[in-house]
């Protein structure tokens, strides 16, 4: 390398570590290596989880049917982290009961129960009740589910809010000194003495040039465009495959707050969830994905695919114009060669390569929300030996996520307390504050009026001083952000309602 670039290295602003994806890995991530004391930018090319993780089925769980493919590795690692997430984040997540109606036609009873002795037993579960054998005749089963569905069992496993947990995961690793760039593309890798040239363009910015030590490539599906930025094409050796999963969302149908969990004639097994208090969650499917096909969206034959799979368990069939709303999702698995997408392993690869002399660069292939901070840890722990660490210590397992700092990790302790400070706002908008934002709700409410705390309501309880707060501190820049990702209230506003708010805010920013 010449003078002259060396000396231009030396005055280009430098990080230990670059992150290039938003979504849960990245950012869980960027949070573990900013508190080991790591120098660290994260840019990501839209919004935080704009992709795949704001588009799962939004379960912290281990997997039950991992176990017919015998990831036991998996499944364990994923058992044991619900109740770490569970403690960490009681706000955006918590218990969920699942029901699993015993089908005379698939698979037999004596299966089921190993396979949820199995779940209950490998993850060491503390908090959470075991599986118990239900009587599906008996309430709240009898008139939900088809008369024919005699017996079944009962499981746990943790609902969570997607979305809003790779936007705490971001915040953490601000507070812990990380940069966190959104709509901020990552156009060039070069490798150079010492690391890599990472060139970037904010979307509302000119482009700039900064010297990275290490890179993570945790751009999801774009895992493989982004190696062939890095000195005109690198390949790694991996690969991944990409699986298209997609949801349908309708009316409510039934009261209780317990979910299922469906088997399929062809082996596959989808759910139904209570979401959003007035919807029913169905999904999800697999479908290979490739990316000529464009946008990532719900085919029609995706949609009665989940509805006739419903339809075979639900007393009241549903019909396609019961559909309120769908989202799709690509999951970029890592490539293990099977032919059944639905059998593609779910677990983590981590692929560590050196385009740089002794600057690493890492892809990460497969994983999944629920096991995102343990694979963030063994993410840190293979880069060690090119960082010296202020701390060798795995911190984030005992750690709390912003607004989770509830006492005893007891949401409803918490809200109750709440409801009494702030009995001037509509219970129903302020339950679902204190579910989104936990203790950050005094954050929201800072600096407002008392007489006027929520400030204009553009519908569905979404209003002004909650918008400005998620402008302030949670990275937001588009109305999107705000009506799809950091809450879903798009779902419960009408379009006129969604029209006015796009106008307030657009005139805002």
């Amino acid at each position: 390398m010449c003078l002259k670039n060396l000396e231009r290295q030396k005055v280009m602003k430098t990080y230990d570590l670059v992150i290039i994806g938003g979504g849960i890995n990245g950012t869980a991530i960027a949070r573990d290596a900013a508190g080991r004391g790591l120098s660290v930018l994260l840019c990501e090319k839209d919004d935080l989880a704009n992709h795949t993780s704001s588009a799962s089925t939004k379960l912290i769980h281990g997997g039950l049917r991992y176990l017919e493919y015998y990831e036991f590795r998996l499944v364990r690692e994923a058992l044991i982290e619900r109740e770490v997430l569970l403690n960490a984040a009681p706000h955006i997540i918590w218990p969920m009961r699942f029901v699993l109606p015993y089908d005379k036609g698939l698979r037999p009873a004596w299966m089921l129960r190993l396979g949820l002795f199995l779940y209950d037993s490998l993850g060491g579960r503390k908090k959470l009740p075991g599986t118990k054998k239900l009587n599906l005749q008996q309430a709240p089963h009898k008139n939900i589910l088809e008369s024919r569905f005699k017996m079944g069992f009962e499981y746990s496993d943790c609902w969570v809010e997607d979305s809003r947990l790779v936007v705490l995961n971001a915040m953490d690793a601000r507070a812990h000194g990380a940069m966190i760039m959104t709509r901020t593309e990552v156009t060039g890798l070069t490798s150079v003495e010492g690391g890599y040239q990472v060139r970037y363009l904010p979307e509302n910015g000119k482009a700039e040039t900064i010297l990275a030590k290490g890179l993570v490539n945790a751009a999801g599906p774009w895992v493989e465009d982004v190696l062939g930025r890095v000195d005109n094409g690198q390949d790694d050796g991996a690969g991944v495959r990409l699986i298209k999963g997609s949801h349908i969302v309708v009316k409510k149908l039934y009261d209780d707050d317990h979910s299922y969990i469906f088997q399929n004639a062809d082996n596959r097994i989808i759910f139904a969830i209570p979401y959003e208090t007035d919807y029913t969650l169905i999904g999800t499917t697999d479908e290979a994905y490739d990316p000529s096909e464009g946008d990532v969206k719900i085919s029609d034959v995706e949609i009665s695919y989940l509805i006739n799979a419903a339809n075979e368990y639900f007393e009241h069939d549903i019909r396609h114009d019961d559909v309120a709303w769908t989202y799709a999702g690509v999951r970029p698995l890592y490539d293990d060669k099977s032919d059944n997408a639905a059998a593609v392993t779910r677990d983590y690869v981590l692929k560590v390569s050196e385009f740089s002399d002794g600057a690493p660069l890492m892809s990460i292939y497969g994983g999944k929300i629920t096991t995102s901070r343990k694979l963030a840890e063994h993410a840190l722990r293979k880069l060690k030996r090119y960082y010296n660490y202020t701390t060798d210590k795995d911190w984030t397992e005992a750690a709390l996520f912003p607004g989770g700092d509830l006492p005893n990790a007891d949401f409803e302790a918490f809200y109750a307390k709440a409801a009494e400070r702030f009995s001037d706002i509509d219970s129903k908008i302020l339950y679902r504050l204190c579910r989104a934002y936990g203790t950050m709700i005094d954050d929201i409410f800072a600096n407002r009026p008392a007489d006027n705390l929520l400030g204009r309501v553009f519908g569905a309880g979404l209003a002004e001083a909650e918008v400005n707060y998620l402008i302030e501190r949670e990275f937001v820049t588009k109305v999107d952000d705000v009506l799809w990702r950091r809450s879903k209230m798009g779902l419960h506003m009408t379009q006129d309602e969604r029209d006015e708010f796009s106008n307030w805010f657009n005139k805002l920013n």
